[in-house]
């Protein structure tokens, strides 16, 4: 498809347009989409500030964005080989890895051991050009079919929902156990149904304000950080035992501290929140009472798997909708986004 289309072009730290650009033309194994939904992630408003330089982009100008969802317009050579055919609706992922590697061919290809190297793996929205703009090319390995019924808007989110279901997973979550959430944001609202999804008897939030305040409005147990020490009013809910399993999606030092101490005698913290800073850790609980922690990094085959519960309401992504933008207004979107007096869960931004 021959012709012009709209993107969010950051410049450079902080300095973004809306500017015309080309459409991008599908390669071998890839197929060019109609976004019709983007989500912001925290991730977009890093990478805008310049919070990962050289890194996340590797340079400037550069389009963000990776959870989308839209129509496929054009295919690219073999794409139909794989069933895909122009107008089939599909919601987006970002690791485009080298599927060669260890750890790829051992199915953890968010992994992949050939990361950022160019011509083996590429990530949308990341090292390679994203999803804010009215098109975009992805390789075949991530796109997913939307469920009939599914909005696009709510399609934006199967990536975040596919993260927040990794990390129950590497919880290790059995049949009745206590999980507690520290974090209610996206990816702690939506963790907190996953760990529900996965066994969970019981699953208990801890945050603040109005987030904590719709934590308890999705029937999660809520403790707000700011009323006492949440350590102790877990330990207190658990009768003196603990959790079973935290899911850190807070991604601070205090948070992380409090998730250990949290943890029931051979229980395990997973963590996909990132701190930006060290973190200090007692380690004699770690080893006498057997306790894991685990790392998270966004998904590994959760997005087939969690778009079922997302269409039959187990998985509940649409209700964490707060707002939506026009690709022109994305300066205002963002700016809602980083205001937590807004309100703001996730926005969808319509190009």
């Amino acid at each position: 498809m021959d012709g012009m289309m709209q993107a969010l072009v950051v410049q450079r730290p902080n300095a973004l347009d809306i500017s015309d650009v080309p459409i991008p033309m599908p390669g071998r194994d890839e197929v060019l989409a109609r976004v019709r939904a983007v989500s912001i992630c925290g991730t977009d408003a890093h990478l805008i500030r310049g919070d990962y330089p050289g890194f996340w982009p590797p340079s400037f100008p550069f389009t963000p964005g990776h959870e989308w969802a839209g129509e496929i317009v054009a295919l690219g050579e073999n794409a139909d080989i794989f069933g895909w055919r122009i107008g089939d609706r599909v919601a987006g992922t970002s690791h485009n890895a080298c599927g060669a590697c260890q750890k790829c061919v051992e199915g953890r290809y968010n992994l992949c051991e050939n990361y950022g190297k160019p011509g083996l793996h590429a990530q949308y929205g990341h090292n390679v050009q994203g999803a804010y703009a009215t098109y975009v090319t992805h390789n075949v390995r991530c796109i997913f079919r939307l469920p009939d019924g599914m909005s696009f808007d709510e399609g934006a989110l199967a990536d975040p929902a596919s993260i927040a279901l990794h990390v129950a997973r590497r919880g290790n979550i059995h049949v009745g156990d206590t999980v507690v959430v520290t974090g209610a944001g996206a990816i702690g609202l939506l963790a907190a149904d996953a760990a529900r999804i996965c066994g969970a008897s019981s699953v208990v939030v801890v945050g603040r304000g109005h987030r904590l305040q719709l934590a308890a409005s999705l029937g999660f147990a809520a403790i707000d950080a700011h009323s006492g020490d949440p350590v102790a009013q877990v330990i207190d809910i658990t009768g003196g035992l603990g959790a079973d399993v935290v899911l850190e999606c807070a991604g601070v030092p205090e948070t992380l501290t409090w998730a250990m101490d949290m943890l029931r005698r051979g229980g395990r913290c997973a963590m996909v929140g990132i701190p930006t800073e060290d973190v200090s850790l007692k380690c004699q609980r770690l080893v006498l009472d057997e306790l894991e922690l685990v790392g998270s990094r966004a998904s590994a085959g959760e997005m087939r798997r969690v778009l079922p519960f997302m269409a039959d309401g187990r998985m509940r992504a649409k209700e964490l909708i707060t707002h939506h933008f026009s690709l022109s207004d994305y300066s205002e979107a963002l700016a809602t986004f980083n205001d937590r007096s807004s309100g703001a869960m996730k926005i969808i931004v319509h190009p």
